[in-house]
């Protein structure tokens, strides 16, 4: 049984047609001007040239000022509040062309409001029209297009040539190449061939691949993304409340001037017209318009805002700590040294380990790839691939069991192995087995970004920084030297993840804290700070807990973001605030006498106009200046 509308849905949906409660207010205001000019009789109680006017204010301004009601029952005494006062005063004073007026600045605010949310969140748009419509999902001999909805976990989906993938999956059958610079950043191509992983949103080479779907599409990488933009768009951050709680304030101020014009002059047009010009409905729409307009072009300089609280809080931060790894270096380590077991030849640890290699996305994947490439070796055939989280990558190589996989897998598995290791040094490293038996070691080293030290030098002069620390997870030694390098001077090594958290907690009660990392282990920490920064390519869970995540591993996007959040904050109290200074100066006026009901409407149409297209500023805005 279908459940009734309520009288207030009905309003709401009344009120998706702001377009058109626009075209029909104007429409009554010229027939009204018309009818002035033949002489038709007049009613008993109006006069015929209102009735356009009487019209359009019972049909579109009653649903107007009744949902303005609801939100007083609820509590929220917002300046929109003013409106529907005036609406109803404008009537009880026969003053029916200028009740019509605040009518159109009302639906007129809301359109441009539409007008502005869909300007200024168009990069959603773009992200939302990437992804296909359907799937292709093999059923026997069958291939069948099915919605992505559809999809279940399980399921074989053919991805064609150029087309895009649709979920997170595995492939089956099939060898090509795939394009995932749009989600991660890295402009090159990764190779996909059985048991590599596919992420939704990549772009599939020139062969067909067959995938095993191990996500709903909903819940693969490239919805997620979709999500937090989402999310960033509906979530009203604090300053957003700060608006709010302005036009609460204005409000009352408004009223008392508008009693005491009335009072004092003996005139009720005048409390009309101060009314009318302090109504600022869509003036408090500057505010979320400018944080949309934020996030829109973060996305465009490859910044996904998951939180919006980020632009306002980002400014008022004065203490950095940095995670290191992938953070201020690089994330992309070289390969240094290889250390083998006597009889096994280094040439062909490398060579068998990059043709792994070029299956993953591991940080440590390209450093071998690389170095394979330097020595001129040729890349083999691989069966029976396979990378689980933990497990280390694995595969067939002409009979023999490859696997590469991390120190501490090992002695797990094999503690007697610890025998023939050589000593931990600093940096990376990972282990190669063949067959299950111990060969070879592969060390290597992530530099320093080439900016890391000047973007780190700038946060103090520039961003009034007062207090920069450096915490890792890595060798006390290593990032001692890493430190002074880069003019650190607080430093911790050897963090846990749960230590991390509990200096970010203690910095936090300190002074407002901005926290960047890009590993899973620094994700208490990016959820405990101020503001946290992730860098997002490999890690979804740090993606996850961050305010902000920097699609391309750069600090350049960082100080774009520190800049988008202060303007950010500029344009939206300037055109708040400017806007209202505009209107009191028109309630002085209003209340002299000198602004008329029906002018004083005119007048705050124009200054709510200007107020928004102001706020739509960064929207049209195209470069983000950084200053390092």
């Amino acid at each position: 049984m279908k459940s009734k509308l309520s009288f207030w849905m009905v309003i709401e949906r009344i009120n998706n047609w702001q377009a058109g409660v626009v075209g029909a207010t104007i429409l009554s205001i010229v027939l009204h001007f018309a009818l002035e000019a033949f002489s038709l009789p007049n009613f008993a109680m109006v006069r015929a040239n209102d009735l356009p006017l009487i019209a359009v204010i019972v049909i579109c301004g009653f649903p107007l000022c009744a949902q303005i009601i609801g939100k007083v029952i609820k509590g929220d005494f917002g300046a929109d509040m003013l409106a529907a006062i005036a609406v109803v005063v404008a009537l009880f004073l026969e003053e029916y062309l200028a009740a019509t007026l605040v009518v159109l600045m009302l639906s007129g605010g809301q359109a441009l409001e539409e007008y502005a949310m869909r300007k200024a969140s168009s990069v959603l748009g773009v992200l939302a029209q990437r992804m296909p419509a359907k799937a292709h999902r093999k059923n026997g001999d069958l291939i069948e297009d099915i919605a992505l909805n559809d999809i279940k976990p399980g399921d074989i989906i053919a991805i064609y040539p150029h087309e895009i993938c649709p979920v997170d999956a595995v492939v089956i059958s099939g060898n090509s190449a795939m394009d995932e610079s749009y989600l991660t950043g890295e402009p090159y191509l990764i190779s996909k061939a059985p048991g590599a992983f596919v992420i939704s949103g990549a772009i599939n080479g020139e062969s067909m691949l067959l995938v095993k779907a191990e996500k709903l599409a909903s819940d693969s990488r490239y919805a997620s993304i979709m999500k937090v933009m989402q999310e960033a768009e509906q979530r009203r951050p604090k300053l957003r409340r700060l608006g709010d709680q302005l036009g609460a304030l204005f409000a009352p101020l408004s009223l008392v001037v508008a009693f005491a014009s009335w009072y004092f002059s003996g005139d009720a047009t005048r409390f009309l017209a101060v009314l009318v010009i302090a109504t600022p409905c869509p003036l408090l729409i500057s505010i979320p318009i400018s944080i949309i307009s934020a996030i829109s072009m973060a996305a465009r300089h490859n910044i996904i805002i998951k939180d919006p609280t980020v632009l306002e809080r980002l400014p008022t931060c004065r203490t950095a700590i940095f995670d290191k790894t992938g953070t201020l270096t690089y994330g992309k380590p070289e390969l240094t040294e290889i250390i083998t077991l006597d009889g096994v030849d280094k040439d062909e640890v490398l060579q068998q380990a990059a043709s792994l290699e070029r299956y993953s996305k591991h940080p440590l994947s390209e450093a071998i790839l690389v170095a394979a490439k330097k020595a001129g070796l040729k890349l083999l055939e691989v069966s029976k691939l396979s990378e689980r989280p933990g497990e280390g990558l694995s595969g067939i190589i002409y009979g023999c069991e490859l696997v590469i996989t991390s120190r501490k897998k090992l002695l797990e598995v094999d503690p007697g192995v610890s025998k023939l290791l050589p000593e931990v040094s600093a940096g990376l490293e990972c282990i190669v087995l063949r067959d299950k038996k111990y060969i070879a070691i592969m060390r290597f080293i992530d530099k320093p970004r080439t900016d890391s030290k000047s973007f780190v030098k700038h946060l103090g002069p520039a961003h009034q920084f007062d207090k920069i620390m450096l915490v890792s997870g890595d060798r006390e030694s290593e990032v001692a030297h890493f430190a002074e390098s880069l003019g650190i001077k607080e430093m911790l090594a050897s963090q846990t993840p749960e230590q991390k958290l509990e200096i970010v907690r203690q910095e936090v009660a300190k002074a407002p804290t901005l926290f960047m990392g890009d590993g899973i282990n620094d994700a208490p920490a990016l959820m405990a700070a101020t503001v946290g920064i992730a860098f997002g390519q490999y890690s979804d869970a740090t993606a996850e807990a961050a305010g902000a995540v920097i699609m391309k591993n750069s600090l350049a996007k960082v100080d774009e973001l520190i800049h988008i959040s202060s303007s950010m904050r500029k344009v939206a109290l300037l055109s708040a605030v400017g806007g209202m200074t505009l209107s009191v100066i028109g309630m002085a006026f209003a209340s002299l006498g000198y602004i008329s009901p029906v002018m004083g409407a005119l007048i705050q149409e124009g200054i709510d106009v200007l107020s928004i297209l102001y706020s739509l500023k960064l929207t049209w805005k195209s470069m983000v200046k950084t200053d390092y």
